[in-house]
């Protein structure tokens, strides 16, 4: 059974981005509009535990996860420029792990596909 998982950390601190809302999304196909699937907030290790809600099954598709910034920036007393990050990807591999990090500084983000 495959899975979508992530973590957040701060390239500028070397720690961890915690307490980081995290929203999951699947695009449908019929309206092309978004299905919230899974929600979470990052531990201390920057890690949401459980990203997919139970009763979901991963499937061949777009994904969208979307990271809430801005509180995290204030936290921190950190001057950002983006207020969230957002991230599309593609499952075409349902029964794949898909590991989706998120690297941030106070004026850049940058991704890739983890293992």
């Amino acid at each position: 059974m495959g899975a979508i998982t992530t973590h957040v950390l701060n390239t500028t601190l070397g720690k961890p981005g915690k307490n980081i809302k995290v929203d999951l999304q699947f695009k449908k196909k019929e309206d092309n509009g978004w299905q919230t699937i899974g929600e979470g907030i990052t531990n201390d290790d920057g890690r949401v535990q459980k990203l997919i809600m139970d009763g979901w099954d991963l499937k061949e598709g777009t994904y969208k996860i979307t990271f809430l910034l801005q509180d995290y920036y204030l936290e921190n007393q950190i001057k950002g420029f983006y207020p969230e990050a957002s991230i599309c990807f593609f499952v075409d591999k349902a029964n794949e792990h898909y590991h989706v990090p998120l690297l941030i500084s106070g004026h850049g983000y940058t991704t890739y596909r983890g293992s």
